[in-house]
């Protein structure tokens, strides 16, 4: 399986409009070659980087297997879970200084996860163990805007 952007390659900045002050939308992404036996993708976004260790910004599960590609902005289906900003869906990079590096860890799913919307990153990496078919990853780099006093 692989995870691709039209927007960015992995290794290469996010651009301003994924960010948290530069309009918080979530960016396209294509799912390819995705195993015939999928019977969901799950989506978990992350910046290991963070001061306080691994920070959670985007937790999304029970995508159609079919999905292909969410583009910017726009999710068709699956259920969102909260992120470590306390909100349900996209939460875009902030970091507070320098470069930080951003996952996107997307899993093709033996099943569908029984999760309601809202829930965690480790309520959602619980209800995958042993049910994971593929993995794919993908990396975008964002740079802490210039804080003026």
């Amino acid at each position: 399986m692989q995870l691709t952007s039209s927007a960015f390659r992995f290794g290469e900045s996010l651009p301003d409009r994924f960010s948290r002050e530069g309009g918080n939308v979530s960016p396209p992404l294509l799912f390819s070659d995705v195993p015939a036996p999928t019977q969901s993708l799950a989506l978990i976004m992350d910046d290991p980087d963070a001061p306080r260790g691994v920070f959670t910004h985007w937790v999304l599960f029970n995508l159609e297997p079919n999905v292909g590609v969410l583009t910017e902005n726009h999710v068709p289906g699956g259920t969102p879970g909260r992120n470590d900003w306390g909100e349900v869906g996209y939460g875009g990079p902030r970091p507070p200084s320098g470069t930080h590096r951003y996952f996107f860890h997307a899993f093709a799913l033996d099943g569908r996860l029984a999760l309601p919307r809202g829930a965690t990153r480790r309520e959602v990496e619980q209800a995958l163990e042993g049910h994971v078919l593929a993995r794919a990853e993908l990396m975008g780099r964002f740079t802490a805007a210039h804080v003026h006093a």
